[in-house]
């Protein structure tokens, strides 16, 4: 009977149809040994704690470490998501049931990498307006990073009220200012985790190249602007992210500003009203802790993020310091080498009633933005603000951010994803918000199934060899077949991942748009400090 069943199994390895799959060595962290699992090649680590649960008193605290273990936790399923209400229309649902316990992250490597072998590593840090998202979507699965030879972690990090919240009380009780985004503190924790333990799978620590996209891509402004994250990477990818502003506003922890927005703690004490906390001292605050996860979490996510009780990231002053374009003005931040982009559909909401109202938002430039946006003066107004909104939020602060970088020397380099799947082409005229991801990840066939087509398959395999080109060498160029320039205002290059042609190099065919849009983005733009921040 065992000769049968060994013959049966030989038969069907030469068939092909056994995928070597099973456990993985055990690795050593800092709090205890992990065993993952392997499966065609790759090992991943699945739901690995980088700090303990954010539960009870540790509602709206700093990450505090994990509690050390003994003997050796599987690591072979993902861990639940952060708390939110899943958005229904989301391009990376969730696979996970969310929990307020949800700080874990994931790696992935090369089956047989040892403690040591020093491969580069990629860190992702998911969008979701900062109250949607998680590490478990299938589209995030990072096993293609990893057969290329990298080691390849996701985060978990707080989201919604849990992330972003602010409470006079919790002001006086955290006089070192560690305050309101709880989110960015998890990003932070989890880059730490990665310094002390990477190496045990094999990764670099030296070698840490940091990519998000929308939320996530905001986040990777404010790593390359926070003083708390000096040392955690070394270069930086960022898909749709902005660049100039905070995402939400200036807002501030316990200041309104004139005519601008009300400060957090503001918002807190009202959330707290409308759960029926009164007051604002230390009573109120453990009241609030108390709450179920349900009630603090409300009906937030991306379709009503915009409703009164809700904060969003916020100026803290140590997470925190100022937007984005303020620091980077200033000479300060963390300089890398650094990918950025946008999509050719990108986010592009306005609210402005006529196609004059639009224009005479440009001042003394409106005639150039005019021939720059509606050259035939036939564009529907619907088109035409779409663009100027886009251009404004996402695509010409990507271009000031890659100057800034370019002016300090650093390599910059732009890229702008025009690819739209096969199956999706007479939907969309172009490549919407987060289309990128699945390509990027090399994950298109779990994002389209039996709608794939085989040029879909290429442009992913193209754009998941850049990504990681670009975090194994700081140049996406190396080993590709079309070369990616770097960007300079002179040059003003940028690659486009096109519809029909694959990636191609050329001078930014909208650069009269961003033109116009960078001055009148500079008219109101603060100026640098006249003593500005040594380079950091």
């Amino acid at each position: 009977m065992q000769g049968k069943m060994r013959m049966l199994l030989a038969a069907m390895v030469a068939l092909g149809t056994v995928v070597a799959h099973g456990q993985s060595g055990v690795v050593k962290t800092d709090a205890g040994s992990v065993r993952g699992v392997v499966a065609q090649g790759i090992e991943s680590f699945k739901g690995v704690s980088f700090a303990a649960p954010p539960v009870g008193d540790l509602r709206w605290r700093a990450p505090q470490p994990v509690k050390a273990w003994s003997g050796v936790r599987m690591a072979n399923a993902y861990s639940s998501d952060c708390m939110q209400v899943p958005f229904p229309s989301d391009a990376a649902p969730l696979g996970t049931k969310p929990s307020e316990d949800c700080l874990y992250l994931n790696v992935w490597r090369p089956a047989g990498t040892h403690a040591g072998d020093k491969l580069p590593v990629m860190f992702w840090i998911y969008g979701g307006g900062f109250v949607n998202g998680g590490s478990s979507p299938e589209v995030y699965d990072g096993s293609r990073f990893a057969a290329k030879g990298v080691v390849f972690v996701s985060a978990n990090y707080r989201l919604g009220r849990f992330g972003f919240f602010a409470f006079p009380q919790l002001t006086r009780e955290n006089p070192d200012g560690m305050l309101g985004n709880y989110g960015f503190m998890d990003q932070i924790a989890a880059l730490q985790w990665v310094q002390r333990n990477i190496a045990a799978f094999g990764g670099d620590a030296a070698n840490v190249t940091v990519l998000g996209e929308s939320a996530g891509g905001f986040s990777v402004h404010m790593l390359l602007t926070s003083p708390l994250s000096k040392g955690l990477f070394t270069k930086a990818i960022i898909e749709s992210g902005g660049g100039r502003t905070n995402l939400g506003g200036e807002r501030y922890v316990s200041t309104a500003l004139p005519n601008g927005p009300a400060s957090a703690e503001s918002i807190g004490v009202e959330f707290a009203r409308s759960v029926g906390i009164q007051g604002t001292g230390k009573a109120a605050l453990e009241a609030l802790r108390k709450l179920p996860a349900e009630a603090v979490r409300g009906n937030l996510n991306m379709a009503t993020m915009s409703q009164p009780g809700y904060a969003g990231p916020m100026i803290d002053g140590r997470v925190v310091v100022a937007d984005p374009q303020t620091v980077y003005l200033s000479g300060a931040g963390w300089h890398v080498p650094l990918l950025i982009g946008t999509n050719s559909l990108d986010i592009g909401f306005g609210f402005q009633p006529s196609k004059e109202a639009l224009f005479a938002g440009f001042g003394a430039n409106r005639e150039k933005a005019m021939e720059a946006y509606d050259p035939t003066g036939k564009g529907s107004l619907a088109a035409v603000r779409y663009m100027v909104n886009m251009d404004r939020f996402m695509v010409e602060p990507a271009r000031f951010v890659a100057s800034v970088f370019a002016s300090e020397g650093e390599p910059a380099y732009i890229y702008r994803f025009g690819y739209v799947a096969q199956s999706m082409r007479k939907q969309w005229p172009g490549a919407p918000h987060a289309t990128e991801i699945p390509f990027v990840f090399d994950t298109v066939a779990a994002k389209y199934g039996s709608s794939l087509a085989p040029q879909d398959e290429a442009t992913a395999r193209a754009m998941l060899s850049y990504w990681v080109s670009f975090a194994k060498t700081g140049d996406p160029s190396t080993g590709n077949a079309v070369a990616w320039p770097r960007f300079t205002p002179e040059t003003n290059m940028v690659m486009d991942f096109t519809p029909d042609h694959g990636p191609v190099a050329e001078t930014d065919p909208w650069k009269a748009r961003l033109d116009v849009t960078a001055a009148y983005v500079s008219s109101t733009a603060p100026e640098a400090p006249a003593a500005a921040p040594a380079r950091r």
